[in-house]
């Protein structure tokens, strides 16, 4: 994130209320961008026994949104998790296959599903605290692996479409954690 923002880009954070997506956000509000938020729900929850529920990481997301003084949305992609991730998790599953879901939450959640609610609410690009980076090979958005090697998640983003990628920055693909870290005190960031 050497460069400043294009003029008037509009972009949309997917936040979790941890440290990545976080700091993701702040750097993008430094470098001139126009940011927002938006919060996930992919599980629907039936009794709150859940170690960690969407209402919790909710509200650790609009904490953060209110330190940076951005606007935080919320989708509920449960239905679609439910229909492109988990029954096909299940079918593999009992084919005596061992899938990945994070790979597939990947590509059909938190960057398809992700991108197409972000430009029904006019963004110009979306945003994730993953790290791994965007390049480009003969005229097409290419992954590549973010520098920090102990963090890199290229792997978990391998199935991300050209298309999703090729509206997706990744703000702390080109940092180290412990940058990413020392961001997010500078931001006086309380993040889970």
């Amino acid at each position: 994130m050497n460069a400043q923002a294009p003029e008037n880009t509009r972009v949309i954070v997917g936040m979790s209320g941890g440290v990545d997506s976080s700091v993701a956000a702040a750097r993008l509000l430094d470098a001139g961008y126009q940011v927002e938020g938006l919060f996930m729900k992919n599980w629907d929850e039936d009794d709150g026994t859940e170690y960690c529920t969407a209402k919790a990481d909710f509200a650790d997301a609009q904490a953060v949104a209110d330190a940076l003084d951005i606007r935080l949305h919320g989708a509920n992609f449960a239905a679609e998790y439910w229909d492109n991730v988990f029954e096909h998790f299940l079918a593999e599953y009992q084919a005596g296959r061992t899938p990945n879901p994070d790979i597939l939450c990947n590509r059909e959640i938190k960057f398809r599903a992700f991108l197409d609610y972000a430009l029904l609410l006019g963004a110009d690009c979306i945003a994730t605290g993953h790290y791994a980076r965007r390049g480009e090979t003969q005229g097409k958005a290419t992954l590549l692996r973010g520098l920090d090697d102990n963090k890199d998640q290229s792997y978990f983003l391998h199935a991300v479409g050209h298309r999703e990628l090729a509206q997706t920055l990744f703000p702390v693909g080109e940092i180290a954690k412990p940058e990413v870290r020392a961001i997010a005190a500078r931001h006086a960031l309380v993040t889970s």
